[in-house]
């Protein structure tokens, strides 16, 4: 058998990680017929088929899952040598990718960009927003954002921002009709629009005072997955929400929204950048997270 060249048995491991030709294409730059040829001829070498190709999906065989099994360290390990030899380089350089939830992206994120690429003008920025929890090493990520609470045991955070909250707020329209809350369960009896993540779970609303605690979660007139649909709801008046503050405050400024309960709302810490624990990091990865500790300073 002739031996498989890396760049083949690499393509193959894009494939079976988003089980999807077009994705794992696009992630690598070229055409999906291409690499779908990549890795016809990898099996035809090799003299097994690896995966399963319907017109919708791509699923791997039994001989697939055990070659990813055994490949997936060897591939890590090859691209961490050749990550340690770029970190040498004077400048760094190179692609950084990063998975985060749009609002991490727009507050957090955003405001920190121009100046990094203008430190670093040999790094590309692949920002990808994405709400759902991801495995961010099989998804071909360098790092990710995501509040404390999610973050996995075995990753290095480091914190992006400041404590933030959620506010709570309907436009004044909205509030002329139905009254004011006194209190959070007064919720339960008022319109709200509610955030649904991908999953399909709807946070529960946390209010704190005085060392009572409060989860509640109020019918809702609109849900959606979209902070930007939302926010236009509340301006609307549809319904009183929880964006985070940094979206609302402009609104509240302007009058366009109205804060209540503002003795309920609890801090909690920002979101943090988060990467896999390696002897060694790429270039532009240890050079965004100097950047993020001097920008905090």
């Amino acid at each position: 058998m002739d031996r498989p060249d890396l760049y083949a048995l690499d393509g193959f491991a894009a494939v079976a990680r988003h089980r999807n030709f077009r994705r794992a294409a696009v992630e690598r730059g070229v055409s999906a017929s291409t690499l779908s040829q990549t890795v016809r001829e990898l099996e035809a070498r090799m003299g097994v088929r690896l995966l399963n190709r319907t017109t919708r999906s791509v699923a791997l065989t039994d001989a697939g899952a055990a070659l990813l099994e055994r490949l997936q360290p060897a591939l890590m390990e090859i691209g961490e040598a050749v990550a340690e030899a770029r970190s040498a380089q004077a400048q760094p350089q190179g692609a950084l990718r990063i998975n985060a939830p749009e609002p991490a992206i727009e507050h957090v994120l955003a405001p920190m960009m121009g100046a990094f690429l203008a430190a670093y003008p040999q790094v590309r920025l692949e920002v990808t927003g994405e709400t759902a929890l991801v495995d961010i090493v099989a998804g071909g990520f360098d790092a990710g954002v995501r509040w404390g609470e999610s973050l996995a045991q075995d990753m290095v955070a480091v914190s992006l921002g400041p404590p933030q909250r959620f506010v709570l707020a309907a436009a004044p329209a909205l509030i002329a009709r139905v009254g004011t809350p006194q209190h959070p369960r007064d919720l339960l009896e008022l319109p709200c629009v509610r955030v649904r993540f991908p999953s399909g779970a709807e946070p529960a609303w946390e209010f704190e005072k005085d060392g009572e605690e409060l989860r509640i979660s109020p019918p809702a007139r609109i849900v959606s997955t979209s902070p930007a649909l939302l926010m236009q709801a509340m301006l609307d008046g549809a319904g009183f929400g929880t964006p985070f503050e940094e979206a609302a405050r402009p609104h509240i400024a302007a009058g366009r929204l109205v804060e209540v309960l503002a003795d309920w709302s609890e801090v909690f810490p920002g979101p943090f950048l988060y990467y896999p624990s390696r002897r060694t990091m790429p270039s532009p990865l240890r050079a965004f997270v100097d950047f993020v500790q001097a920008w905090r300073g």
